[in-house]
């Protein structure tokens, strides 16, 4: 297991260390082969909108006259009751005219699902799934070999828990993580390693500045409990 990835993942990169997602994405994107206007003809998007009842809007949102925004409408009730929903909007982030990110909303307007190209290879990398409109799991790709590698776990729209497979043991049909993380506020506090592949943690790694603020505001808090019960008894 390499300590140098769990000491940059616990000082939140503060150091200037660089995981190969971030290596990725500073390469440069295909969006540099599109040059003179010209677009490829097909653009990936997943958003499928034909047939009655489906209604399509695209939007130019970078002022270069190509749409790079879609969202697809659909009719739901009759008569007065009759209404369009959002059920899909896809965008392309980077003007290469390829759709990067698409979420998929259910009837009442929420969104359901997000999958998204984030380093603009021209794979879907990053899935995040949402429960009555939060976010609340992202699963992702953070070496480009299609298999999934990273888990994020949220609670109240922050990160909480984190899982990873560094190691390449997991299948499609089975999830092995070998690395744990864990939040505290959105700040990444603990890191547990699972070193022999037994499936447990052997080794724990702190953020240390966290843990004498933890320490510092449990020993306040004893010494308030403590004056307070002092007074108590001097009354």
């Amino acid at each position: 297991m390499n300590r140098v990835w769990i000491l940059c993942a616990l000082a939140s990169l503060a150091l200037g260390c660089k995981t190969e997602a971030d290596r990725r994405a500073e390469r440069p994107s295909h969006a540099a082969s599109v040059s003179g206007g010209e677009r490829p003809d097909d653009d990936r998007g997943r958003c499928e909108g034909e047939g009655p009842g489906f209604e399509v809007s695209e939007y130019d949102t970078s002022g270069d006259d190509w749409p790079d925004v879609r969202k697809v409408f659909r009719t739901v009730g009759e008569g007065r009751m009759a209404r369009l929903i959002l059920i899909c909007r896809e965008a392309d982030l980077n003007g290469d005219g390829i759709k990067d990110v698409v979420r998929f909303y259910n009837d009442e307007g929420r969104p359901m699902r997000e999958e998204a190209d984030r380093n603009f290879d021209g794979q879907m990398d990053e899935l995040t799934f949402f429960e009555r409109g939060h976010i609340v799991r992202q699963e992702i790709d953070t070496t480009g070999d299609g298999r999934i590698d990273t888990k994020i776990f949220f609670e109240n729209g922050r990160p909480v828990r984190g899982e990873r497979d560094l190691s390449g043991r997991s299948t499609a049909q089975r999830w092995t993580p070998d690395t744990w993380e864990y939040y505290e506020e959105g700040r990444l506090v603990r890191v547990g390693v699972d070193v022999n592949g037994d499936g447990r943690v052997d080794r724990w790694d702190r953020d240390a500045e966290w843990q004498r603020q933890r320490e510092a505001e449990a020993a306040r808090r004893e010494a308030e409990e403590a004056a307070a019960a002092e007074a108590d008894a001097e009354t």
